[in-house]
């Protein structure tokens, strides 16, 4: 019994391209994404990294390519790894050809800045030759001279100008396997310049609230700004910028995602803040138990409920449930029916055990579709 959200949302109707085995826009589904934060050219610790963002539900991770060491390190990042690599690349072209021949499955590059239009073409044909669909970039932060003179500061204006110039620069080559981002730390400004960009163009955008902070601060600002966005049905890519570990932001963009019931993995934990009323310790037992079902994939819902007050309600809407009862002893329910009474000292393995074995079973009945399709 899945929790089925009140509202469905109507997505954007977009082109679609691939990244790599992933594809991003049209049908397919939201795709979270995350850029490692170690020096690219120090190949363990960067496919450790990864490895982690993988863990933690990871469809696309980006690296930053500062220099050639770091553009060729990535054949043997690509090799290691099982999500497709975005090369990021600034101003050099030359990085952006390495990237590709490395074997990125996108670039994240924006064609004005990186110099004459023979090196445009130069990295246009290395993309066409490699498979590499690519990212235009636009960020508050480092708007071109012009635009700044023309509109007096950064604002939606101003960035959707020049995510367009940039665009136009890769339509003017036939090449359109391209996706937009135009970011900004500010929410609202951000929020405006992506319905603006909505309104202005067909292309996947890839949706992100850079710069938004540590990982409480950064959690509330890109729940805010992205989640109002894909609620409006904007957004086929989702990066959540945060002062912390690549894995974190993984974590952050699933719960936007499970939060608004666009996509589903792993167990999605309904709980009580906990009152005076609460029959155990909720919030302990809540901390518990999300560190110890992070490692299932398989979407199952589970309420967990200090009192009768909300708990048997709650229980209804989840595939399993616990309300707290009297004497220690508590309430589980399947498949929102009462199903058995389980003692305190008892309920953590046990909650533990139901959950894994329901996994199994929902996993045995529908096995996981690929990222294209699910």
């Amino acid at each position: 019994m899945s929790y089925r959200p009140y509202q469905q949302i109507t997505r954007r109707r977009s082109r679609q391209v691939r990244v790599g085995k992933v594809l991003v826009g049209g049908d397919a589904p939201i795709s979270v994404q995350t850029m490692t934060n170690t020096l690219t050219h120090d190949v363990p610790a960067t496919i450790a990294q990864i490895r982690r963002a993988e863990l933690a539900g990871v469809d696309i991770v980006r690296v930053s390519c500062p220099d050639q060491e770091s553009a060729l390190a990535l054949k043997e990042i690509v090799r290691e790894v099982n999500v497709p690599i975005v090369a990021d690349i600034h101003f050099h072209y030359r990085r952006a050809i390495e990237a590709a021949q490395s074997g990125a499955a996108c670039l994240r590059i924006n064609p004005g800045n990186i110099g004459s239009p023979e090196r445009v073409r130069e990295v246009i044909k290395a993309a066409r030759d490699h498979g590499c669909s690519m990212r235009i970039g636009v960020n508050a932060g480092s708007l071109e001279k012009h635009l700044l003179e023309k509109y007096g500061e950064p604002n939606p204006e101003a960035l959707v100008e020049s995510a367009l110039e940039h665009a136009r620069i890769l339509q003017d080559h036939d090449f359109h396997d391209f996706k937009i981002s135009v970011k900004a730390s500010d929410v609202f400004l951000a929020v405006a310049a992506y319905q603006q960009l909505a309104e202005a163009c067909d292309h996947p955008l890839h949706l992100g609230i850079t710069e938004a902070g540590g990982r409480r601060t950064g959690t509330v600002k890109s729940a805010i700004g992205i989640g109002s966005l894909l609620w409006a049905g904007i957004g086929d890519t989702i990066r959540v910028s945060l002062s912390d570990e690549p894995e974190e932001e993984v974590r952050v963009g699933w719960e936007i995602l499970k939060g608004l019931g666009l996509r589903h993995r792993g167990v999605k934990i309904v709980s009580c803040p906990s009152c005076a009323r609460q029959g155990f310790d909720v919030i302990r037992t809540v901390q518990a138990l999300e560190e110890r079902l992070a490692h299932i994939t398989t979407p199952v819902t589970l309420s967990i409920i200090g009192c009768v007050v909300n708990g048997p309600g709650e229980a209804l809407l989840t595939d399993l449930g616990v309300t707290g009862g009297g004497a220690g002893r508590h309430m589980v329910y399947a498949a929102g029916r009462t199903d058995h009474v389980i003692e305190q000292d008892k309920m953590l393995d046990h909650i533990v055990e139901l959950v894994e074995k329901k996994a199994a079973e929902l996993a045995a009945a529908e096995p996981a579709a690929p990222i294209a399709a699910q």
